[in-house]
């Protein structure tokens, strides 16, 4: 964690190369379509159940912006940096129905817990605890959302638990019941292990390649030399999404239902009443009934409602929030009082008297193993935890030591409250690296590969606290040709942020991203589908889902995604494609909601922008074109010119003398008025008595030019937006 000391002395593990330099190896509209489109497994450990508020707390969260209350925040422009790059990180966006990543993403850690209570109000006493309903899924998109957010409303005015929260029980998978489910889940596990026996899975090389340096880090994950995941971070760039603050409340607005909270930033954070009212479980997380469960149902007082906010947070009182998503555009951080810090196989809940496990850990023996430790662990009273898939197959010695490394971290953090003034940050989340090693170092991780000395001691120590037998997979690399270079992987990066994107089969991707959504066109290329032309175009299309999916990750495109695949006559086609893309969805740290392919042959998704795209983040709008990628041809230039010229001399008196008129233009355009278009000035000159000259300007961009009075060399018209020069 951040704020903690690591011992130091470990010897460097020099990195000893194992390879050459060589190349390594229909109607979704309904609810229905919806229902198949979001109900595949999710994959990605998240702790606080938001969504099925998204829709009521975006729109606030629109309004308190000064935006349209339907307008999507996903492609919102970012410029917040000095230097106008976006600081949206990794921030969970709760209002997608989404897949998720098979490993643990520390920054959904927000969206997994259960009925946390809020952040008491500094030097307050605790409020009363209670334990939320569980919110079922939002399946009708926006109008849905509002609908169900109006319902819960209602049903909390009553006094009465959300009815979301009543049928969540009754949507989620059921635990293994009876002797004939138990026995069931057991065969299921016997299957598995003996056909790994016969025929094991072939084992894939996975290796983490960190490139740190002064201004930036890189971190790339390679499966058996092929790149699979890319992140880049700026060291200059605030971690704000995951931070805690004591921040103090500037103003409630009933009517949004929400609380303004300065933390220090020149916007003041959002803070909804849902992000402050106790928040379930949400599905892929199982309550574990503690021993002492009993006797703090007993003393539990009344949940805390939104009605009691206005109470229990005046403006001017303090609270402590935790930031769950940047600001972006015009809108501010937000916030929440349920607080969670990640562990390694561990997320403590502050604020929470429950404890979970993760769903995801699927085998039935290993969850009752599991709970039993979670049982056995001293927890401080009021707090919980939950153990993430990480700790799946670890003993019990590995969450006593993670338990401990977090409540040492809290307790900083609790001193930090104590005596830092209000509007200040009490906990930064860890940088690229450390959560990389929190959240990328398992079992499947052959080793880590670092080009920085002390970066390399300070993760062999941090790796030795947690894990001392996976120490040893650290390798540092000291060679001169550069780290990125040597694993092949800036030739990867180059082949896989151009716009087309080559396929093995000889077909390829189109990908556009523009400010309403990012359109990936399928193609077939050079690919021959010989006499079998379905079945041809079916592997086009399930090469190319698995490489659009590959493609999400590495660029992290967010937002709307539109995916034009070739089109397939048969169902079952469709519906093979349509599962290879949620398939290859899983493994996505993003949450993602896909849709069936259309009646158009379109599948739409969309994918939460955690952090602002590759795109966004190394490169910058053309100061030429202005971002739009083209620029207007020397003719249409020439035209403009001239549709100007003409408005002037016809606008000037007539009388006997030559008004004469100098135009200043790009010496591209001048070629062109000077030789294709020379007798049509000749003609305007004639026409109406006037002296045109010329004049080229290098600096001067293709669309610019200025016309000036030639007497008295008075400026008389310019282009429009125009580009400054040198």
């Amino acid at each position: 964690m951040s704020h903690q000391s690591f011992k130091r002395g470990r010897g460097s593990v020099h990195f000893k190369p194992t390879r050459g330099l060589g190349t390594p190896r229909s109607a979704h509209g309904t609810p229905k379509g919806q229902s198949d489109a979001i109900g595949a497994r999710m994959s990605n450990d998240r702790v606080y159940d938001t969504r099925r508020h998204e829709a009521e707390v975006r729109r606030a969260e629109n309004l308190a912006a000064g935006l349209p209350e339907d307008a999507p925040d996903a492609d919102e422009a970012p410029n917040l940096t000095a230097s106008g790059r976006d600081q949206s990180y990794r921030s969970p966006d709760r209002g997608h129905h989404h897949h998720h990543h098979d490993d643990d993403d520390a920054h959904d850690i927000h969206e997994l817990a259960p009925g946390a209570a809020p952040a008491q109000p500094s030097g307050g006493q605790r409020e009363g605890r209670g334990r939320g309903g569980r919110g079922r899924e939002v399946r009708g998109g926006r109008d849905g959302g509002r609908e169900n957010a109006r319902e819960g409303g209602r049903e909390n005015r009553e006094g009465r638990e959300p009815r979301e929260g009543r049928d969540r029980a009754e949507t989620r998978a059921p635990e293994p019941r009876g002797l004939i489910e138990k026995a069931k889940a057991a065969v299921k596990d016997v299957v598995k292990k003996v056909r790994n026996l016969i025929q094991p899975e072939p084992k894939t090389v996975k290796e983490v390649i960190i490139n740190a340096e002064p201004l930036e880090t890189r971190v790339a994950v390679l499966e058996d030399g092929r790149l699979e995941d890319f992140t880049v971070e700026r060291t200059n760039d605030p971690r704000l999404v995951g931070s805690i603050f004591k921040g103090k409340v500037k103003n409630l607005e009933d009517n949004l239902k929400a609380a303004f909270v300065d933390i220090g930033f020149e916007k003041n954070a959002f803070l909804h009443y849902w992000d402050i009212v106790p928040n379930s479980f949400d599905s892929g997380v199982e309550i574990i009934e503690r021993t002492d469960d009993a006797k703090r149902k007993k003393d539990n007082k009344q949940k805390i409602t939104q009605r009691d906010v206005p109470r229990l947070y005046p403006p001017g009182s303090e609270i402590i929030v935790q930031v769950t998503k940047d600001a972006i555009g015009t809108k501010g951080p937000r916030v929440t009082t349920n607080l969670a810090l990640p562990g390694r196989y561990l997320v403590l809940l502050p604020n929470s008297d429950q404890s979970g496990i993760s769903r995801k850990i699927e085998s039935l023996e290993e969850r009752q193993r599991l709970k039993k430790i979670v049982r056995e662990l001293k927890i401080p009273e009021g707090m919980g935890v939950i153990i993430r898939t990480a700790g799946e197959g670890r003993l019990r010695r590995y969450f006593i030591r993670d338990l401990a490394m977090l409540l040492g971290e809290w307790h900083k953090i609790e001193e930090a409250i104590k005596t830092q003034p209000p509007a200040t940050c009490v906990f930064q989340e860890p940088d690229l690296i450390e959560r990389t090693v929190r959240d990328f170092l398992t079992e499947d991780v052959t080793r880590i590969v670092i080009d920085d000395g002390k970066k390399h001691e300070h993760i062999a120590d941090l790796i030795h606290r947690i894990s001392p037998r996976s120490a040893k997979k650290v390798h540092f690399y000291n060679e001169a040709e550069p780290l990125f270079d040597r694993f092949n992987i800036s030739r990867q990066l180059e082949t896989a942020f151009s716009r087309q994107v080559p396929l093995k089969s000889g077909g390829y991707l189109v990908i556009d991203e523009t400010e309403a959504l990012v359109a990936i066109d399928v193609n077939t290329g050079k690919h021959k589908g010989g006499k079998d032309h379905d079945s041809a175009i079916v592997k086009v299309n399930i090469e190319a889902a698995d490489e659009i999916c590959r493609q999400l990750r590495l660029r992290n495109m967010g937002g709307i995604i539109v995916l034009d695949f070739i089109d397939m006559r048969p169902r079952k086609d469709q519906l093979a494609v349509f599962q290879r893309v949620k398939d290859g969805l899983r493994r996505d740290k993003a949450k993602t909601h896909v849709l069936p392919l259309s009646q158009l042959g379109l599948m739409e998704m969309t994918r939460q922008r955690q952090t602002e795209s590759v795109q966004s983040s190394l490169y910058e709008d053309c100061s030429g074109c202005r971002g739009r990628g083209f620029i207007k041809s020397a003719e249409t230039m020439s035209v403009e010119i001239q549709r100007k010229l003409t408005s002037i001399l016809k606008a000037r008196p007539r009388d006997e003398s030559d008004f004469q008129v100098k135009i200043v233009c790009n010496p591209k355009v001048l070629e062109r008025l000077r030789t294709r278009d020379e007798q049509l000035l000749i003609d305007l000159e004639k026409k109406f008595f006037a002296k045109l000259s010329f004049r080229p300007d290098g600096s001067f961009h293709n669309e610019q030019w200025i016309i000036y009075n030639a007497l008295t060399n008075e400026e008389i018209a310019r282009s429009k937006d125009q580009h400054t020069h040198a």
